[in-house]
């Protein structure tokens, strides 16, 4: 389930229906009125129809497509179920990016060649960015997904934690399937992300694209489809024609960590001035662009400078490591060389439960991070670099054990 754009919030379980709407109003902006699992869920899904119905689906094909739609108590486990650690920059590149991942990646941009130069011509988009994200997000099909899409969404509207997000992908998914596009029966993820390019049901709805003209947007089995599907989509999401993502860069001798982070935005010419090279020593572009210095490991680890393709690859899936992930494998299909940086010899990575208390006792300090999610997001990375500055200790906005135990300090 990759790009899944949803807000990340914090939930506990909560004995009573009004503790759990009070915790869903503060953290995740749902209304008192929310907490659907307490409504019997043939009951719950009337309201559905009749929302469904005000928006021009037809009875009939409601009375069809939710008739066999029940709850999937695997699909709550899952929804429940966090990893134990969260992944380092390092671990992290390990599980996204292989030999195989690659080999069969340049496979795809071979085989699928001329369809996806021709796609490119179209949107603006290059052909190792789309199979990039196709690897990623689906291993080249391998895995779209075990679980009835239909089921999934309405097990995750009924249930309280997300209902109101969820709500929503259960409507755009009627919509599509009313409209043809996805079968009833269709599988997807235990989010219900769907196809080759894992798009969610409102994405799905509102960028997919019919490209071969049969009258169907087809993201399992379609490939004129399915690459100009994630094309539109990254296109309108303010891909930049003809540009890549970033590279690896060497930082100067006493750069100044307040200039990392996406926050910071600067034109090429203003980074060269103030010392940054290439990892071979050259000098960056002279083309201008702004572009922003980012440190996913913190300041002992690689720095990469991201250009405005790297935030449209955020707007996919918010996490860093997952944008430049998506630019590496990317190069890689093409060629292009492993980082440079040298990798440390043991990494250690936080708990969520350590991530989590360190957010409590941040936002605690008056450095909020909107939450304690055990999610190391953009919120939680400007307060920690807000702390380290306040603390004089080196602002690279990275959660490591040594701030924790400060954090825990007297």
């Amino acid at each position: 389930m990759s790009h899944l754009m949803m807000q990340r919030s914090i939930f506990c379980k909560a004995r009573r229906v009004l503790a759990a709407a009070l915790l869903l109003s503060v953290f995740s902006n749902t209304p008192l009125g929310a907490a659907e699992a307490e409504i019997p869920f043939k009951q719950w899904l009337q309201g559905v129809q009749r929302e469904a119905q005000s928006r021009g689906i037809s009875q009939k094909f409601l009375d069809t497509a939710l008739a066999g739609v029940r709850p999937i108590k695997r699909v709550i486990e899952l929804d429940r179920r966090q990893p134990e650690f969260t992944l380092t920059f390092w671990n992290y590149l390990d599980r996204s990016i292989n030999d195989e991942r690659i080999r069969r990646g340049r496979e795809m941009l071979a085989k699928h060649g001329k369809l996806l130069k021709k796609t490119a011509a179209k949107f603006g988009v290059q052909p190792r960015f789309i199979v990039a994200f196709w690897g990623l997000e689906s291993n080249y099909g391998k895995h779209t997904g075990a679980f009835s899409v239909l089921g999934a969404v309405a097990t995750l509207a009924h249930d309280p934690r997300r209902s109101r997000f969820f709500r929503q992908q259960l409507l755009a998914a009627l919509t599509i399937m009313s409209k043809g596009d996805v079968r009833l029966d269709a599988k997807g993820s235990w989010a219900g992300a769907m196809g080759n390019f894992q798009f969610i049901p409102t994405t799905y709805k509102d960028f997919a694209v019919d490209d071969d003209g049969d009258g169907r947007r087809d993201m399992w089995q379609n490939f004129p489809d399915m690459f100009a599907s994630a094309s539109n989509y990254l296109a309108r999401s303010g891909w930049r024609r003809g540009w890549t993502w970033g590279r690896e860069v060497k930082l100067p001798q006493g750069f100044s960590l307040e200039l990392t982070g996406l926050k910071v935005r600067k034109p090429l010419s203003q980074w060269r001035a103030l010392g940054i090279k290439r990892m071979d020593g050259g000098n960056l572009s002279s083309e201008e662009t702004e572009a922003s210095v980012v440190l996913p490991a913190g300041y002992n680890g690689p720095a990469f400078l991201v250009y405005q393709n790297f935030r449209t690859i955020l707007n996919w899936n918010r996490s860093i490591l997952y944008a430049i992930a998506v630019g590496h494998l990317a190069d890689r299909l093409v060629g292009g060389e492993r980082f440079k940086s040298p990798r440390p010899t043991e990494e250690q990575p936080l708990s969520r439960t350590d991530v989590k208390d360190m957010q409590r006792k941040l936002s605690a300090k008056g450095f909020l991070t909107e939450g304690a999610d055990g999610v190391v997001g953009p919120n939680t990375r400007s307060a920690i670099k807000a702390f380290q500055k306040s603390n004089n200790l080196p602002p690279d906005g990275y959660p490591s054990f040594g701030l924790l135990e400060r954090l825990r300090g007297p």
